[in-house]
């Protein structure tokens, strides 16, 4: 009876300890969306780059949620960049790492979950984070899509963000 009394009171103490104070809870959080104007800033810098690089590119720009705020297709861009883009700035977004870490995970085997999921885990596309948040992604479609889409990021965000979490 004693010990029953004991794991009882016990139970009590622990699931007292794992309660939720209330007062504590933050109901919502503060949340860094990228501007229509980021975004297009962020496009002429991967094109400047991708220009004097002598490559053609066209990328996709999203906000944290995945919503599509910029497309742009460079003059002589294939006819299914945008599309690839697309797919590989939703990948980077959803995995919260570049493409080409995920292209890697699905390549040795450590994680296939990419590839039922219906990602593209081709390299081409970075997460933007910025102070530890993830905001968007931005993928490229062509040549050297995750140097055109850092070069962007670093011209736009000044060093403030970041494509990987730290």
């Amino acid at each position: 009876m004693r010990m029953r009394a004991f794991l009882l009171s016990l139970s009590v103490l622990v699931i007292a300890s794992f309660a939720v104070d209330p007062s504590a809870m933050q109901a919502t959080r503060d949340i860094k969306v990228i501007s229509s104007a980021g975004a297009r800033a962020m496009a002429d810098a991967c094109t400047a780059w991708a220009v004097q690089n002598k490559q053609i590119v066209a990328m996709a720009i999203l906000d944290w949620g995945g919503n599509l705020i910029e497309s742009h297709a460079m003059e002589g861009a294939p006819m299914n960049a945008i599309d690839t883009a697309l797919l590989k700035a939703k990948s980077a977004l959803r995995w919260r790492r570049p493409t080409s870490e995920t292209n890697k995970m699905v390549r040795s085997g450590e994680n296939l979950a990419p590839t039922f999921m219906n990602d593209f885990p081709q390299p081409g596309a970075l997460p933007i984070i910025l102070n530890g948040q993830v905001i968007g992604a931005m993928g490229v479609s062509g040549a050297d899509g995750e140097k055109c889409a850092q070069a962007a990021i670093d011209a736009v965000f000044k060093g403030q963000a970041t494509s990987a979490a730290r």
